[in-house]
């Protein structure tokens, strides 16, 4: 999942950003609105964490860009006023939910979890092909019945790969999907995962490459 944090209090912007990384999604941080306008347009985003009073553009006028472009990302709206009055507001504009500060971070988390799950497919409770089984609830990967530790990368890849289905998923889309807008796009952090991947679930191999296309679990 690919999240986009919009939020002028930076402190604020780069502990959200922090805690979702740590979740193991793909995050960018924009600090005002015209930034979050010019992300929105490079990108294919799941979610947008939005906060309300932005400089620059006003968090309600990216909202009603976004609802105008079709995009089909899923808004979080994040206002210091809590009263009925400013959430119906906030929603009427388009946002999909809506969290006052203060929040708890862990609320902050599943509301964007669960907007995520609205923004694609939802995936069956496990991704399972060539004796690979990804548990997506619980974070966990077993190879013939033997639990695999991954790091975040290596589950995203692979999170992708099963959810291809057997199609090939290139490199650009790993990127898109995985990594966030910092990444190099001539990076080899692709090919480097895959590889730490491939040893991590053993043999004989699932996860093959197809030259210059991308990578594939067949």
């Amino acid at each position: 999942m690919r999240v986009l944090v919009v939020e002028d209090e930076r402190m604020l912007a780069d502990s959200i950003a922090e805690g979702l990384r740590a979740e193991a999604l793909a995050v960018d941080i924009a600090y005002d609105g015209d930034a979050a306008l010019e992300r929105l347009g490079l990108h294919a985003y799941d979610v947008l964490v939005l906060d309300r009073d932005l400089p620059l553009v006003h968090g309600d006028d990216v909202c009603r860009a976004v609802i105008g472009s079709g995009a089909l990302v899923r808004i979080l709206m994040l206002t210091a006023a809590a009263d009925v009055r400013s959430r119906v507001a906030g929603l009427s504009l388009g946002a999909d939910d809506y969290l006052p500060k203060p929040f708890a971070f862990e609320e902050l988390v599943a509301r964007v979890h669960a907007l995520g799950r609205r923004a694609r497919p939802a995936d069956p409770p496990m991704l399972e092909r060539a004796g690979v089984r990804l548990d997506s609830a619980h974070r966990q990967v077993f190879r013939e019945g033997r639990y695999v530790p991954l790091a975040r990368k290596e589950f995203g890849v692979l999170a992708e790969l099963l959810r291809a289905g057997g199609a090939v998923v290139s490199t650009e889309d790993l990127l898109e999907k995985v990594w966030d807008e910092h990444i190099d796009p001539f990076t080899n952090a692709v090919r480097m995962t895959v590889m730490k991947l491939r040893r991590k679930l053993g043999d004989p191999p699932v996860v093959e490459t197809v030259p210059g296309v991308g990578y594939r679990i067949p």
